[in-house]
């Protein structure tokens, strides 16, 4: 678990160094065995969403965090990066709103404040 928790610190940091917009982690290791913790961020355009996921992949890989999969990447409207334990999903504000994953992950835990991990 302190393993993901260093994950979210670094993934958020990451995403803000790039000005990903509403960055929200959720917890969801008590709902779910899919992961611990959800990274939700947008950005304006593709480029963006593009520069934010390649910001996590290097931060992340620096710190030997391996991604297992990354997925949309291409169209960058949602790409979603599975770190095992962390899974981060960047969006184009638009499929962000479409797809809702707060509302989806409404028992998780969102995590206001970093430093509570």
């Amino acid at each position: 678990m302190e393993d993901s928790k260093k994950m979210v610190r670094l993934a958020a940091a990451a995403l803000e160094d790039k000005k990903g917009e509403n960055i929200t982690v959720i917890d969801i290791h008590d709902v779910s065995v899919l992961a611990d913790y959800f990274i939700i961020a947008d950005g304006g355009n593709a480029s963006q969403v593009q520069a934010m996921a390649d910001s996590v992949e290097e931060r992340l890989g620096k710190e030997g965090f391996v991604c297992r999969q990354i997925e949309g990447y291409q169209n960058a409207g949602w790409i979603l990066m599975d770190y095992g334990d962390v899974i981060v999903h960047v969006f184009s504000r638009e499929d962000r709103l479409f797809y809702d994953l707060e509302r989806i992950w409404r028992d998780g835990k969102t995590i206001v404040d970093l430093n509570e991990l």
